[in-house]
Formats: C-alpha cells, structure tokens, sequence
C-alpha cells in the first residue's frame, strides 16, 4: 500500500497515470503527449511499473504501456482517483495530446491503406503469410438478417456473407478501399449489400442495426481494441454475435511499417478480458498453427450479454 501511495504522490506520474487511463501508449507517444523528455518518462513508468500500477505489453521493439489489474489496493482507489484526476491543471492540454497522436495513428493507417487499396489482395497475401483459415471462418459465420463487416478491404468476403445474410453491411475507413469494393459488387451482380465510409470505433449505424459483426484481421489495425469492442457492442442487436479472426501474438514487428499493424496479434488471455469488458462472452476460440513462415490464426466466437 505505502510503495502505491508513495508512487501516486508525484504530479507528473499522476498525469501519466491520467493519460493511460485513455489508452495503451508507448514511451514515444507519452513524450508527446506530456512534452517531457525520454528519460523522463522512462524513469517515472518504472517507479509506476515497479508499484503495480502500470502493466507493460512488449510487442516486438515496441511496449505499450496501461493500467493494471493486478494490485487489489490500486484497484479499489482506482474509481475515486480517476474522478478527481481531470482536476489535475495540466488534463486540457495532456488531452489535446492524446487527440494529436491517436489522429496521427489513424492519417497513418488511412493513407497506407489508399495508397495501396488497387494492389491489396496481391500485397497482404505476398507480405504477410498466414495459416490457412478461411473456409473455417466462413463456416462459423450464422444464418440471419444483417450481418457487419468492418474493415471490409476491397470486399472479398461479400458474396459469402451476403449467401448468409439478407442484408450485408461493409464499413471501412479508406475511401480507396470502399470505392474497390464498390467495383466488386458491380462485376459481381451483388444486391442486399451497403457499403459504409467510417471509422471502426465510430461505426456509421445506429444502436443494435446488425445481428452479427466480423471482423476478419482487422482489429491488429486498431489502436484502441476495446474500444472497437465497446463500439461493437453499441451497433449489436440483443444477444448479437461477434466472429473475428486474427493473428496469434507473433514476434514480426516489421509488419508494423509493411502493413500498417499497430498490434502483433494477440493472446487469448488478453483479448478475452478485453471482450469481458466490453460485454461479450467468448463463446469458443480455436487456433490454425503457424506452419513455416505462415502466422497462426485465432478464430474466436462471442455474444453480447450486456
């Protein structure tokens, strides 16, 4: 309790532990946000990491910095500090930060992916090599009404889904992407789909519009995941599905700047509590191994319940 209270007891490590309330942040993106040097910062991460509050998640040369979840006293004084810390004389300004850099993670994203929107398909199957996972995917993909897709790409899943569903919606966040997939569904006769510009922690549809969401590698693009989930959870009917797959933590941080990855895949552990967070219960996860230089692939049920 007293190495808790004496970490806490710093106004810079309290505006620290204000801005990771916000989110997972690297140390690059905390001396932006609060204008301090490297060293700085590094220095008070270590008293907070060392205390229980902060969790590390190495990802690559990357780590991301949070709260954790561990220490009970932290936990139990966590709700009443989080209400006074926009208190704190410096919070406008360390928000503003914060703006800057998530806006600048998603031009990054946006820009990579209209740069390459014409030559997708061909880039992601010659760069990035994964198990062979998609005709288990698309058998765990319900029969019913509406189903999302967010982060459609050129929109290669859409007459699959469209054979499940009665209405299919396709959400991404490159106009170059969703004109590409606006040519497929021409050549392709396809009738019953919509196609939506839009962000995929600000979905373009109204609360409870889909049965059922997928997400197929799209969410190692997101910086906020449980955002994303909570903004799934939002556009899903009662007791909606959730299907996503993705890949499996891996240790080939060059896709970082090949792809556009902001994560290198994920544990099942830490997707799951994500999921809990956001009011989802796994329903069943199962992994394609890795095979050579193919990636693992996790595939992973869940329904709303919250």
């Amino acid at each position: 309790m007293l190495e808790i209270i004496k970490a806490l007891a710093d106004p810079s490590r309290l505006r620290l532990v204000a801005v990771l309330t916000r989110g997972e942040f690297t140390v690059q993106d905390l001396t932006a946000i609060l204008g301090m040097g490297q060293s700085r910062i590094s220095r008070h991460l270590k008293i907070l990491t060392d205390a229980g509050i902060l969790a590390v998640q190495r990802q690559g040369t990357w780590a991301y910095y949070r709260l954790a979840g561990e220490n009970l006293f932290f936990t139990a004084i966590r709700p009443a500090l989080e209400e006074r810390l926009s208190e704190l004389p410096e919070r406008p300004a360390d928000l503003e930060g914060i703006g800057r850099v998530m806006e600048a993670r998603r031009k990054r994203s946006q820009e990579f992916f209209d740069r390459h929107a014409r030559q997708w398909d061909s880039l992601a199957r010659e760069v990035l090599s994964t198990a062979d996972y998609l005709d288990r995917l698309l058998e765990s993909v319900p029969s019913c009404a509406t189903i999302l897709e967010v982060g459609l790409g050129t929109g290669g899943l859409l007459a699959k889904l469209r054979e499940r569903a009665e209405w299919v919606i396709g959400v991404d966040h490159s106009p170059a992407m969703i004109e590409e997939a606006w040519r497929r569904v021409a050549a392709e006769g396809l009738s019953g789909v919509d196609l939506r510009l839009g962000e995929m922690s600000h979905l373009p549809l109204p609360d409870g519009e889909c049965d059922m969401a997928l997400l197929n590698m799209v969410l190692h693009h997101a910086a906020r995941p449980l955002e994303v989930l909570n903004e799934l959870n939002r556009v899903l009917s009662s007791r909606g599905s959730l299907l996503i797959a993705d890949l499996v933590a891996h240790r080939s941080d060059w896709v970082r700047e090949s792809l556009a990855d902001q994560w290198l895949g994920f544990e099942a552990d830490e997707l799951s509590s994500w999921l809990a967070a956001a009011g989802f219960a796994v329903q069943e996860h199962s992994v394609v191994e890795e095979e050579g230089e193919a990636l693992g692939v996790f595939i992973l049920r869940a329904r709303k319940i919250a």
